[in-house]
């Protein structure tokens, strides 16, 4: 059984009430934890009966209170090397599109970037950040809401915290009339198939997305086999596309 939450934390715990009432072998969780209390109570009353039940339980991503088998992609050391590039490239004006604050991707990737940027001496504003969805029309609206009415100078390079909030940054920045990288450099973060095949393309953090789902299933079929919750770590790749440039200002 597949079951898509679009990221609602209620539709998430009801799906995997469902899961064991259909006494489900595993169960997987796939995508951004969210930073929120009543959630991870909500989550873990339905888990941890299932595990002592004999249920596998593994994700993808960290779930810090749950206690659960993890593969953990490397949000923040590809956040952060992606900054040092971008900086190597001669950026010193950031922008940052943000999703959800309470998801557990959007902290670490955030924090990565803005943590090494202060390493190269490089403050990010509070309105440097914008908060979106994480869909390409929220990293579309998010980028009309970071030009409109900026009194400071643009960003000569912009980061979205996921592929699909970087195309529509994109779209958005077109359609005022900015040339991608010449005005302005776009980066994103996953690498995601379709990324490759813009004009310009991409460029971004890649994650091996394939390696993480078969690492979280190895996880939930073998079982833990223990107390102690097992973690697997997965780094990523910064990949320099036509996307991003030297800054011309």
């Amino acid at each position: 059984m597949l079951a898509g939450t679009f990221r609602d934390p209620d539709r998430e715990v009801a799906y995997v009430s469902t899961l064991r009432a259909q006494r489900a072998a595993a169960i997987l969780l796939i995508g951004s934890a969210f930073e929120d209390r009543t959630w991870e109570r909500a989550m873990a009353a339905e888990l941890e009966p299932y595990r002592r039940g004999g249920g596998q339980v593994a994700a993808v991503s960290r779930h810090r209170g749950l206690k659960i088998d993890t593969v953990q992609p490397d949000n923040k050391g590809g956040a952060a090397a992606l900054a040092d590039a971008l900086v190597g490239l001669g950026h010193k004006r950031f922008a940052v599109l943000a999703g959800p604050r309470r998801l557990s991707t959007v902290i670490d990737r955030l924090a990565g970037f803005t943590d090494a940027l202060a390493a190269h001496g490089i403050t990010l504003h509070e309105d440097d950040v914008v908060e979106g969805a994480f869909t390409r029309d929220g990293g579309y609206e998010a980028t009309k809401q970071l030009l409109a009415g900026r009194k400071r100078k643009l960003p000569t390079c912009v980061f979205a915290v996921t592929d699909v909030m970087a195309i529509g940054a994109m779209t958005a920045l077109r359609e005022e009339g900015l040339s991608v990288p010449g005005d302005i450099s776009v980066a994103g973060f996953d690498d995601i198939p379709v990324v490759r095949d813009l004009a310009p393309a991409l460029t971004t953090v890649r994650l091996p997305l394939e390696e993480l789902g078969e690492r979280a299933m190895d996880l939930a079929i073998k079982g833990s086999g223990g107390t102690r919750p097992r973690t697997v770590r997965l780094s990523g790749e910064v990949v320099l596309r036509e996307s991003t440039g030297r800054p011309k200002r």
